[in-house]
């Protein structure tokens, strides 16, 4: 069985619980704030979303949005994670770099913890690896693993369970975003999700991160344009006859 390591403690100084709607968080203290333009044009969030919270900043009276946690004038969600979904949510102010994390085209890897009903079984795991027929169609190849209950901070509202009717974990990263599919994916191969954890997105993750906090990272290197990153396209590096 798998062993995954999380840097996450329930009753950490970073791991408030929140009740009713929540107080409006500034990034992590850990983290410099984006001060200067320079840095608001290289900077994304990273955030952790708790449960029921709509990934918006406006448009509802009666749940939690994005604005009760973050307060970054410009930036906007890169893709969605569900209302009834955890964790890592990518924000950015550059509608580029919004498409290379969102749109399936550019098959950027996003790793998921998700807790199922039942004990998973291997061929389970080998059909979530392979791909899963959904009305949509074929998911692509994935990496499903079966790991040990990770030591996550406590879900609000708590999972509720069947008596007599076990439940296990997995790690399960996908290069795509369809609609609620890691659901849609476990209950095809005949295991209901009960939670669902998005861990990962590229390099970037949820570790040291409380639910509800936020910090800033500069775009890393994978999500810059090949002409950004590579040395022969840099200004004033000649460029060399093929």
């Amino acid at each position: 069985m798998l062993r995954l390591a999380f840097n996450l403690k329930p009753r950490s100084e970073n791991s408030e619980r929140y009740k009713g709607r929540a107080p409006r968080l500034r990034n992590s203290t850990d983290d410099a704030p984006v001060r200067t333009t320079e840095e608001v044009q290289k900077a994304i969030i990273v955030f952790n979303k708790p449960m029921n919270v709509l990934c918006q900043f406006s448009g509802s009276d009666d749940k939690r949005t994005l604005a009760d946690f973050i307060d970054a004038p410009g930036y906007y969600p890169a893709g969605r994670l569900d209302y009834d979904s955890e964790g890592l949510l990518l924000l950015t102010n550059q509608g580029w770099l919004q498409a290379r994390i969102a749109e399936p085209r550019f098959k950027l890897p996003k790793t998921y913890l998700v807790q199922v009903e039942g004990d998973i079984t291997d061929d389970a795991l080998m059909q979530l690896t392979n791909g899963v027929e959904l009305k949509d169609g074929l998911t692509r190849p994935a990496v499903a693993r079966r790991i040990e209950t990770p030591d996550l901070w406590p879900r609000e509202p708590p999972v509720r369970f069947r008596k007599m009717i076990p439940t296990s974990w997995l790690s399960l990263c996908i290069t795509e975003g369809r609609n609620r599919q890691v659901r849609r994916m476990t209950a095809a191969v005949g295991f209901p999700t009960l939670r669902l954890v998005r861990w990962q997105i590229g390099e970037q993750d949820l570790a040291g991160l409380a639910p509800g906090a936020w910090r800033t990272r500069p775009v890393p290197d994978e999500l810059l344009p090949p002409a950004a990153t590579s040395p022969r396209h840099r200004r004033g590096t000649p460029r060399h006859g093929s």
